[in-house]
């Protein structure tokens, strides 16, 4: 499995996206440090009206198939660790209409790696026979 550097990350926008800003690089725990990186933007988002939230999470899921089909064709596996984008969708959908307090982000940020990492029936389903871009992203908004 080939690692992408920074300076690629750097050079090319559609792979510094799904790579989550960079933080998909982490050798340790990349979709909990993905997940974690997309705090601070659902902090952003908290603020808005909930129609704005949920259109901008619709449309990041929606860009996130083909980041993470790009990501994946690019590097030559699929569903590559480092790929955060659908950590980052995920957590903006599972978060949507809460209120922002630390608390609630906590537990969402918990509730969510939790289903994310464990995969119960129907995720694992999804995570096996679907594949390319849509099947990276499927699993994580089922999570």
């Amino acid at each position: 499995m080939r690692n992408p550097g920074i300076a690629e990350l750097a050079s090319d926008p559609r792979l510094l996206l799904a790579f989550g800003f960079g933080s998909g690089l982490s050798a340790i725990t990349p979709g909990t440090l993905g997940t974690l990186a997309a705090v601070p933007i659902y902090l952003l988002l908290a603020k808005t009206p909930l129609w704005l939230y949920a259109s901008l999470t619709l449309l990041s899921a929606v860009i996130g198939v083909h980041l993470c089909s790009y990501a994946s064709q690019r590097l030559g596996v699929h569903d590559h660790k480092g790929i955060v984008w659908d950590e980052f969708a995920g957590f903006w959908l599972a978060m949507l209409a809460v209120p922002p307090s630390w608390q609630n982000i906590v537990t969402g940020f918990v509730l969510f790696r939790f289903f994310d990492m464990l995969k119960p029936w129907p995720i694992s389903w999804v995570d096996k026979r679907i594949h390319g871009g849509f099947g990276i992203m499927f699993d994580d908004i089922l999570a």
